[in-house]
């Protein structure tokens, strides 16, 4: 989704930056921007955002050389069968799915602000209720299962937003988006037996990328008024959902930053 999304925004004429950590899929997508005349208009940035320290150096580098951006729209997810710890010793759903968008929100509000659309875009589940926070074992070392770190960071993403519209020095919005089953994402990591099914499934009810980006334009040539909207298969959902619990976004912020205090490569959000 993500690539669909940039290759059709450069289509417009915006001017767009991926971040990914394939420099083969990174090039494919360069070849593919000049295939449509659009090759000046992205750049890509290689980048495992399961680290930490590599997404702080995307943050530094970009507000380095841009004084403004628009849009930030978050798709980064890899789905893990068995529990990987990153270099870091993080769990890595946790990691790369929740606090890479952390990061990078934080990190680059300062440019959104200045932005003229100023919206984060989150792609993840909102208004699913199912999953949890597991509080007192993040890392899900005592509890781990592919499903129950997705729907954790899924979860966390939703309280990201909730946390991000509090923050009344930023004027930065934020829209959570869920798109439903998508024929997108990869799914190499999983064993083959699930692949097969997953892609099988896809065939008959997943939608096709350009139906699930759809919305996204909108957000951006039409960047809500509110502080924080959410919107689940084109639904809007309402900021009651015990999932976008305030007081429990607030704690997660806590967690987030103490957790982030922990690892030397990461900077603290002021």
């Amino acid at each position: 989704m993500g690539r669909g999304l940039a290759l059709a925004r450069a289509r417009r004429g915006d001017t767009v930056i991926a971040i990914g950590s394939s420099a083969v899929k990174g090039n494919a997508l360069l070849d593919d921007a000049a295939r449509i005349g659009g090759s000046e208009r992205i750049e890509f940035i290689r980048a495992d955002l399961s680290s930490v320290a590599e997404s702080r150096v995307v943050v530094d580098d970009i507000t380095e050389r841009y004084h403004a951006i628009d849009v930030l729209a978050l798709f980064a997810n890899r789905q893990a069968p068995v529990r990987v710890t990153t270099a870091e010793g993080l769990e890595q759903t946790f990691a790369l799915y929740y606090l890479s968008r952390y990061l990078l929100s934080h990190g680059l509000a300062p440019l959104l602000d200045r932005g003229d659309a100023g919206v984060i875009v989150n792609v993840a589940g909102v208004g699913m209720t199912k999953g949890e926070i597991h509080w007192d074992d993040l890392q899900l070392q005592h509890s781990y299962g592919m499903m129950t770190a997705q729907l954790q960071a899924g979860r966390a993403n939703d309280l990201l937003g909730v946390a991000l519209a509090s923050e009344r020095e930023h004027r930065v919005r934020s829209v959570l988006y869920h798109p439903g089953f998508t024929r997108s994402g990869d799914l190499s990591m999983l064993p083959v037996a699930l692949r097969t099914s997953i892609r099988a499934a896809a065939r008959l009810s997943a939608r096709p990328i350009a139906e699930s980006i759809a919305p996204i334009h909108g957000f951006i040539d039409a960047p809500p008024s509110v502080p924080l909207s959410a919107v689940d298969r084109g639904k809007v959902v309402p900021l009651t959902l015990r999932t976008l619990d305030p007081a429990d976004a607030r704690r997660l912020d806590e967690a987030t930053r103490a957790l982030l205090a922990s690892i030397p490569s990461a900077w603290l959000i002021e």
